[in-house]
């Protein structure tokens, strides 16, 4: 199956081509020919890392209407960091195609920039749902002529307590808009949501969790004490000199240690999570991508978006608590069809949880030693 095949135009599928993807993703080839056709309310059940962006993006842009000026189309996303990654994509998938505008706007930054921002031609709004608020209540957009809407990764928006702001939202989009709703999960409050907002036949599309993960990853594990996990880490990245590459952490605390510790022991290193204001946030992610840092430390909300070619590993300095974290950080590496190392630090009674991860998941962990 090729773009092509599911509908895609050529001048689109160019820019595809540039940015390598090639081959459409199961969410993709499920998703993509029934919005080109229909574009009606859709619930799409998948992990993150399965291609949604292009999976809702691409029919996203052939409903735009590039003479039009006015804000044609609303994305939704849990956070600042995904955010700019989708308005980003938006923007390199129609390189080749007409003029569309997306602007992204979020909490941590200007809002008095972010409306000027608003006042230039904008027919894509990519928004966090407090932000939209925000925005909404100080006349700032307009969503009088929004046809589609999308809730990205709408379960985690949910966790992060956003749960008046998106019903507002979707009480002011009913009934004129299509809704396009992508969630890793499908809790009590989700379920509610699409009852309460969307059209009784609403198409559904589901991706098992087993077909998100990417084959090019070797899954390692290290059993260890508590207490050797810092040394452990500095050998690992001494033999691993002269590669770049990740580590996740569980809280904002662990993250700012670890990078503390690796920064004394003179690695190039530095954190990323959501204590740091978004000018901070932008200048450790433009150090990292420039290749000016080797290690970058995140949390995994914060890491939501970060996409950075070339990471030969990631390291799960403690596995994560939720199935659908460990593919959005192991799916970090082994980008543009290159491979990866996936390493997981495994104290204890987390040995158990490591097995669920391969039950659920479909893959299987090597145990190696450092």
């Amino acid at each position: 199956m090729t773009f092509a095949d599911l509908g895609i135009p050529n001048n689109l599928i160019k820019g595809l081509n540039e940015l390598n993807i090639v081959t459409p993703t199961e969410i993709q080839e499920l998703a993509i020919p029934f919005l080109l056709e229909h574009g009606t309310d859709l619930v799409g059940q998948a992990q993150t890392g399965t291609g949604k962006t292009a999976a809702y993006g691409l029919p996203l842009l052939e409903r735009i209407d590039p003479k039009s000026e006015q804000v044609q189309a609303l994305v939704l996303a849990p956070t600042r960091e995904l955010g700019q990654q989708i308005a980003k994509q938006l923007f390199k998938f129609t390189k080749y195609y007409h003029k569309i505008f997306a602007e992204a706007v979020y909490g941590g930054a200007h809002i008095d920039q972010q409306i000027r921002a608003l006042d230039r031609p904008t027919q894509i709004v990519v928004a966090t749902p407090g932000r939209l608020i925000d925005l909404l209540e100080r006349e700032a957009v307009n969503l009088d002529s929004v046809r589609t809407i999308v809730l990205d990764e709408a379960d985690e928006m949910l966790s992060l307590g956003f749960k008046k702001e998106l019903n507002a939202i979707l009480r002011q989009t009913s009934g004129n808009a299509s809704t396009w709703l992508f969630s890793a999960t499908m809790p009590p409050d989700i379920k509610a949501m699409i009852h309460n907002y969307m059209s009784a036949d609403a198409h559904r599309i589901e991706v098992e969790e087993g077909n998100v993960i990417n084959r090019n990853i070797e899954h390692q594990y290290i059993a260890l004490d508590v207490h050797d996990k810092l040394n452990t880490i500095v050998r690992f990245l001494k033999q691993h000199a002269q590669e770049r590459g990740m580590i996740f952490c569980r809280t904002k605390a662990g993250a700012q240690t670890l990078a503390k510790q690796l920064a004394s022991k003179n690695f190039s290193v530095d954190a990323i999570h959501g204590d740091l204001l978004q000018k901070e946030r932008n200048k450790v992610m433009r150090a990292f991508k420039a290749e000016r840092l080797q290690i970058l430390i995140a949390t995994d909300v914060v890491a939501r978006g970060i996409d950075v070619a070339d990471l030969a590993y990631v390291i799960h300095h403690q596995l994560p608590e939720q199935f659908e974290y460990y593919t959005h950080r192991s799916g970090r590496t082994a980008r543009a069809g290159k491979s990866g190392i996936s390493l997981a630090f495994v104290v204890g009674q987390e040995l158990n949880r490591m097995h669920a991860i391969e039950k659920k998941l479909n893959i299987s962990f090597r145990e190696v030693r450092y």
